[in-house]
C-alpha cells in the first residue's frame, strides 16, 4: 500500500511525494476543445482523499469528463470570513519524446518529481492536499473556515472551471474574502543573507482573438494584388516585432524598488537590458509584466497549392497591463490596419490588489519561520489564473504556493515547457508553510 493510502502515524510531509506523483500519473490535458481525457479522474482522486480525513467533498461536471472537486473546512470561529485555497488540476499537453522521463510517469529523480503539472500546478494541490489531511487526522481546525477547490479548465480560460462554479455554484464561497492560487510564493535568491519569495499581487489581463483578412481567391499562377495571405502576413509580422512600451503599474514598481534594495542597485524599468541581466531565471517572467504583449501563435489558410485563398487567419495571445487595456487595443488596430478584423476567442480582466493586510503578514510570518532569510515581496504574473473568476465574488486574490527552490532551477522556463519537475525538498518546504500560514491567517 503506497503512503497515501495509510493513515496513522503519516504527516503532511510524509505523503506530499506520493500525493504529487500519483496526481501527475493522472493525464489531465487540456487540448481546449473537450478532446482530452478530461478532469474526472482527479476530481474523484481528490474527493477520496478528502473523504479519508471526513470532509464531504462535491464534484462538479460542468461537461463530460470536465470535474471540478470542492469541501469546506469548518473553522474554530466560523463567524470570521473565510479562506478560499484554490488549485487546477488540468495541465496543458506533452510531447514524451521530448522529455527526459515520461510526463505522466511521476518519477523520482535527481531529488525532483518530474512530469506535466509538477509546477502548473499539481505540486500546490499535493501540499494543499498534505496539509490538510494532516490537519483533519491530528484534529487541528483551521481558525477560519477553509473552501479547497481543485478546478476543471484553467489551461483554456477557466470555462468550465472556476468560471462556471462562480456562475452556477457561487453559494459555494458564501462569506470568502480572501483566496491564495498559483505561481507565487517561490524563492529567488539574491545570495547567502537574502531570499526572496514572490506573492503574486496582480496578472495581466488578456484578449485571445482571432485576426482575419478576405481577399480575392484565384488561380496561384496569376498575379493578384488582393492576397490575403500577404494582408495578414504583413500584419502579423508587424504586430509580432512592435515593441510595446514600458508601462510600471503600481506592483511592478514595488517588485522594482524591493529588488533594489536587495540588491543594492537602481533597478531601471526604462533600461530593460540592464535590469533583465540582473534577474537571473525570473527575467522573462518579470520582464513580461513591464509591457503589453500580443504574440501571434497559429496561422491558417489555403486548401490547394494552386490556389489562393479568399481568407486567412492567425491566432494570438494578447495580454495588458491593469489599466491599459483601451491603450492596449487601439495599439493593436492601428498596427493591425484597416484590413484586419479581429474578434475575441476568450478574454478576461486585469486583476491588482496591494500587498498588505493580516493575509500578507500571515505569509511572511510562515516564509521567515521556515527560512530565516525569507523577504516576501509582491510581482505581477504575465499570465492569469482562476483568480480571474473568483475576484468576480468579491474575493481579494493572491498567488502563495510556496517553494524554496534551487539558484540554478529554471523554475519560470518550466511552465508548459519540457521537463517540468519540482524539488522534492521544495514540496516538504511548501507543505511546512502552508501548514503555518493557515494558523496565522
Amino acid at each position: 500500500m503506497s503512503q497515501t493510502g495509510t493513515t496513522e502515524g503519516v504527516t503532511g510531509q510524509d505523503e506530499v511525494v506520493d500525493l504529487c506523483r500519483e496526481l501527475i500519473r493522472i493525464d489531465t490535458s487540456n487540448y481546449g476543445d473537450h478532446s482530452g481525457p478530461g478532469e474526472r479522474k482527479a476530481a474523484e482522486y481528490v474527493a477520496e482523499k478528502l473523504a479519508e480525513v471526513g470532509l464531504e467533498p462535491q464534484i462538479f461536471e460542468s461537461h463530460q469528463g470536465r470535474a471540478s472537486t470542492v469541501a469546506r473546512i469548518e473553522g474554530e470561529d466560523p463567524t470570521r470570513p473565510a479562506l478560499l485555497i484554490h488549485g487546477h488540476l488540468d495541465v496543458v499537453p506533452a510531447n514524451a519524446a521530448d522529455w527526459t522521463h515520461h510526463p505522466f510517469s511521476g518519477e523520482v529523480a535527481d531529488g525532483c518529481v518530474w512530469g506535466r503539472g509538477a509546477v502548473d500546478m499539481k505540486d500546490m494541490d499535493a501540499m494543499t492536499l498534505a496539509v490538510v489531511r494532516d490537519r483533519l487526522r491530528t484534529g487541528r481546525k483551521p481558525p477560519r473556515d477553509i473552501v479547497l477547490a481543485f478546478l476543471a479548465d484553467e489551461e483554456a480560460g477557466g470555462t468550465w472551471g472556476a468560471r462556471h462554479l462562480v456562475d452556477r455554484h457561487p453559494e459555494l464561497f458564501e462569506g470568502v474574502t480572501e483566496a491564495i492560487g498559483e505561481v507565487g510564493g517561490f524563492s529567488f535568491t539574491v545570495n547567502e543573507k537574502l531570499r526572496l519569495y514572490l506573492v503574486e499581487t496582480a496578472q495581466k489581463g488578456m484578449h485571445w482573438m482571432r485576426l482575419t483578412v478576405d481577399g480575392t481567391a484565384g488561380h496561384g499562377s496569376m498575379t493578384n494584388d488582393d492576397n490575403a495571405i500577404t494582408e495578414l502576413c504583413e500584419a502579423v509580422g508587424r504586430l509580432g516585432r512592435h515593441t510595446w512600451p514600458v508601462r510600471v503599474t503600481k506592483t511592478v514598481r514595488s517588485f522594482l524598488d524591493e529588488l533594489s534594495d536587495a540588491l543594492g542597485t537602481e533597478l531601471d524599468p526604462e533600461n530593460m537590458d540592464e535590469t533583465l541581466a540582473k534577474l537571473g531565471g525570473i527575467a522573462k517572467m518579470v520582464g513580461a509584466t513591464l509591457r503589453n504583449s500580443a504574440a501571434p501563435t497559429m496561422l491558417g489558410a489555403g486548401y490547394k497549392v494552386n490556389v489562393i485563398p479568399g481568407q486567412a487567419t492567425a491566432h494570438v495571445d494578447g495580454r495588458f497591463l491593469p489599466g491599459y487595456e483601451e491603450e492596449f487595443l487601439a495599439d493593436l488596430d492601428r498596427i493591425l490596419g484597416p484590413r484586419v478584423r479581429r474578434e475575441d476567442v476568450h478574454g478576461d480582466k486585469a486583476l491588482e490588489t496591494d500587498f498588505d493586510g493580516k493575509l500578507v503578514d500571515a505569509m511572511q510570518s510562515a516564509l521567515s519561520a521556515e527560512d530565516p532569510i525569507a523577504r516576501a515581496v509582491p510581482y505581477m504574473l504575465s499570465g492569469g489564473t482562476d483568480a480571474k473568476s473568483f475576484d468576480d465574488l468579491g474575493i481579494r486574490c493572491f498567488g502563495f504556493a510556496p517553494l524554496q527552490l534551487p539558484p540554478e532551477l529554471d523554475f519560470a522556463g518550466m511552465f508548459h515547457g519540457v521537463d517540468e519537475r519540482v524539488p522534492v525538498d521544495g514540496l516538504k518546504f511548501g507543505v511546512r508553510v502552508l501548514d503555518r500560514f493557515i494558523d496565522a491567517s
